[in-house]
């Protein structure tokens, strides 16, 4: 797998998202931003994992 993004660009993309009113959840991130759920859960055990860290961020 190529990992494309670092972890902090990962919790900052789903900043991005949370902060302009997109949905982040895993079904909707997967098919509009299949990169940052790759690279998500290449350094997040699960997709809530990777929101909790983006929140206490």
């Amino acid at each position: 797998m190529d990992v494309t993004l670092g972890a902090d660009e990962v919790i900052e993309r789903i900043r991005k998202l949370q902060s302009n009113g997109e949905t982040v959840g895993k079904k909707q991130v997967k098919q509009s931003d299949p990169e940052l759920m790759r690279n998500a859960l290449f350094y997040f055990p699960s997709w809530d994992h990777a929101l909790k860290n983006a929140e206490t961020y």
